[in-house]
């Protein structure tokens, strides 16, 4: 298998950089297809193509499963849509260092060690100072972006329920999450979708953002996982905001300001500092 001949570190790189160039076109889009419609767009193509794969209708599913994975995919469906709604409102980057406040919480609150809580005090003080840059201009969309971090941190620790949950075949609880995730919010997002699913060019554009987004980086994550230690992992993590700030100003030409570049920095050190042993 290709896949296994190539670094791991530079699957994870690749999966980071196809993510975020999937989100600077769905920026592009936005002005043709709304960003929730778009978000659903995004769901519900990884959902087909995730469900295609993996065939979790083969796991033996309880009403508690079910249940379960229905919550988590709610969850990762909701995140995605907060996230859209705050990149059509803030620089790729900005958006992308706010959220991430989310698995900092979630790692350095489980663990409470030092390390980890000197990492959330620098996590917080660069999403202050992006807050601050960016609270006056569009408080909605650093409003999105608090939600979007928030919701990554549910959907984190309702993650490590679904994948260790041994009755539950190793990512068919994505697949299935993701189909009712976009299922259960169908009806708030998809009438903005319409421009989408009536116009083949963007829907084969939507399709595209899904696969970039949601599909590629999952599977390069997943193949680089296995063969990454969890602290060369967490180390990876940090790159994730920095890597949305050099696509953000490559694509979109969203070069950030010093006290931007500030912000994000000091999110990129927090998520190196922590330790993820929690």
């Amino acid at each position: 298998m290709l896949a296994g001949r190539v670094p791991p570190q530079a699957l994870f790189v690749l999966g980071a950089v196809s993510q975020y160039l999937g989100s600077a076109v769905a920026v592009l889009l936005f002005a043709s297809i709304p960003a929730a419609g778009l978000s659903w767009l995004r769901a519900a193509s990884a959902a087909v193509a995730l469900v295609a794969w993996r065939r979790p209708w083969r796991t033996r599913w309880t009403a508690h499963r079910l249940l379960l994975v229905g919550v988590f995919g709610t969850a990762l469906a909701s995140m995605n849509l907060a996230f859209y709604l705050a990149i059509d409102r803030l620089p790729l980057g900005t958006a992308v260092a706010i959220e991430f406040t989310g698995p900092v919480a979630v790692a350095a609150l489980g663990s409470r060690t030092r390390r980890d809580l000197a990492a959330l005090a620098l996590a917080i003080a660069g999403v202050l100072l992006l807050a601050d840059v960016h609270i006056s201009g569009s408080p909605a969309g650093v409003a999105f972006a608090f939600i979007a971090g928030a919701l990554w941190a549910v959907y984190i620790v309702l993650g490590h329920r679904v994948a260790s949950d041994p009755g539950i075949r190793p990512q068919d609880g994505l697949a299935a999450g993701m189909a009712l995730g976009a299922l259960v919010l169908a009806p708030f997002p998809v009438p903005k979708a319409i421009p989408g699913l009536t116009d083949a060019g963007l829907l084969r554009a939507a399709i595209a953002v899904g696969l970039a987004s949601s599909v590629v980086p999952y599977v390069l994550e997943q193949v680089a996982m296995r063969r990454l230690s969890r602290a060369r992992f967490a180390l990876l993590l940090a790159l994730l905001p920095a890597t949305a700030a050099v696509v953000g100003a490559v694509v979109l030409g969203q070069i950030p300001g010093v006290l931007e570049a500030v912000g994000i920095l000091l999110v990129v050190a927090a998520a190196g500092l922590e330790t993820h042993e929690a």
